[in-house]
């Protein structure tokens, strides 16, 4: 097994992991991207995104781009590595992104952001897989020694935009956030950052 094979209900059963739905961001503040980030997803809306190296590559990975930049780069962005928890449990296999915190290492270290790009472009495939890569992210840190109290998630399809976090259930958010308002998206993100900076020295 690999983290794309879970469902929701083998995430139960295996792990003990509930789900619920819940608003997860309250009072979130746009924040309004650079110029160099407008012009990079205008260019976007102009191309055939037709696939999901497509849409990550021209809209997801400069939308993290940009959120590293604005964080003076607090966190570095690993695209199609292998986060390997648990491989006799099936927490292993390729992560679309992870956001980790910056300790100046070629290997990853603290995962605190796993982002998935929605298979079919459909969101609720994506979720069991972002959830399973939330376990295998808090597992993996537990390794290193570091337990933290949640972990947060993202599964988009470039244009729409979900998130999710672990913490004693997995929660999904029950609002959606739209690329046409990417400055909302940037505002959610940067909650999470800000979380984590607060907790994790």
């Amino acid at each position: 097994m690999a983290y794309s094979d879970f469902n929701l209900d083998k995430l139960e059963e295996r792990f003990g992991v509930k789900s619920r739905y819940q608003r997860l961001f309250d009072d979130v503040i746009p924040i309004v991207g650079s110029d160099w980030l407008k012009q990079s997803l205008h260019r976007a809306s102009e191309l055939p995104l037709r696939s999901e190296k497509a849409r990550s590559e021209w809209i997801v990975a400069p939308i993290l781009n940009e959120l590293r930049t604005l964080n003076d780069k607090y966190f570095t962005i690993y695209s199609g590595e292998n986060l390997n928890a648990d491989e006799l449990n099936g927490l292993n296999g390729e992560c679309d992104f992870i956001l980790a915190k910056d300790i100046r290492s070629v290997n990853i270290n603290y995962p605190i952001v796993q982002v998935v790009e929605a298979k079919k472009n459909d969101l609720d495939i994506g979720i069991p897989q972002c959830a399973a890569q939330l376990i295998g992210a808090r597992l993996f840190n537990h390794k290193k020694g570091v337990d933290l109290d949640r972990v947060y998630g993202c599964v988009t399809t470039g244009t729409d935009w979900i998130f999710l976090m672990l913490a004693d259930h997995l929660f999904v958010d029950t609002r959606l956030y739209y690329l046409d308002d990417v400055a909302e998206i940037m505002g959610v993100f940067q909650s999470i950052i800000d979380y984590y900076k607060r907790t994790l020295s």
